[in-house]
């Protein structure tokens, strides 16, 4: 049963205050992946800029959520699977759009192919790198975008796997999604030994809600996003977290 029928059920056998209580927003179920500094586990609680963005969203709305972090892939299909699912942060692409409702967008991202810092590379466009091996994050939208284009791509079940993969000559590229001033690469000791090479895209990144989210929470959702940047919500989380490292690295 969906909401609209549920709501039409319980209000045709109550009283007005029933009917009331159930035409309140529902709860959603937020999703998430790893990605830090935007989202990311502390003990047992996700946070991130991107988590307390969309956690700022929900208060300002007045929604009820329950939020977990998941593997991108698993979590994209419980996306389209859960009327009530929302997934964060999701890059809103043409083949995408009319599969759900977005919200946003509240982070942008630059698509950079980065190698090592010790070798040449003489890439002007994307289709330089034709010939070589790409490092990607298994179900993101940048393995997909090289893979539709026919590209050698070796996904990674952790995108923090592909910088040691590249360090060990695995692969010859890492396809990342760079947070426009964040200094993704002074995490560890990657700063000296991997560079930018090509920034081959320029994102947005929204809230993506299954499209049995009522559009109206949709609306007033987005209304909450226009007050984040008008009142300096947004800018003041980012800063918050621009100068964060990661302290946890995984094993290649």
């Amino acid at each position: 049963m969906g909401w609209n029928t549920a709501v039409l059920t319980v209000c045709l056998g109550s009283a007005t205050l029933g009917c009331m209580a159930a035409t309140a927003p529902p709860q959603l179920y937020l999703m998430t992946e790893s990605s830090p500094p935007i989202s990311m586990l502390d003990g047992q609680q996700v946070v991130g800029s991107g988590t307390e963005k969309v956690a700022d969203i929900m208060a300002r709305t007045g929604t009820a959520y329950s939020m977990e972090l998941l593997p991108w892939k698993r979590a994209y299909l419980e996306l389209q699977r859960r009327p009530d699912a929302c997934l964060f942060s999701t890059t809103r692409t043409p083949e995408r759009e009319a599969l759900f409702r977005w919200v946003g967008p509240t982070d942008e991202a630059e698509w950079v192919l980065l190698g090592r810092a010790d070798r040449v590379y003489h890439l002007r466009t994307l289709e330089d790198a034709r010939p070589l091996r790409i490092g990607t994050y298994n179900g993101d939208v940048r393995d997909s975008y090289l893979r539709a284009r026919g590209f050698q791509v070796d996904p990674a079940p952790n995108d923090l796997l592909n910088p040691d993969k590249l360090l060990m000559d695995r692969i010859d590229l890492w396809a990342a999604g760079l947070k426009r001033g964040h200094a993704a690469l002074q995490h560890f000791d990657w700063a000296s030994k991997i560079v930018p090479v090509l920034t081959f895209n320029k994102v947005s990144v929204y809230l993506a809600c299954n499209r049995g989210v009522p559009a109206s929470l949709v609306a007033r959702m987005n209304t909450a996003v226009k007050a984040m940047n008008r009142d300096g919500t947004m800018r003041r989380i980012d800063l918050k977290y621009e100068k964060w490292v990661d302290v946890q690295r995984p094993r290649p």
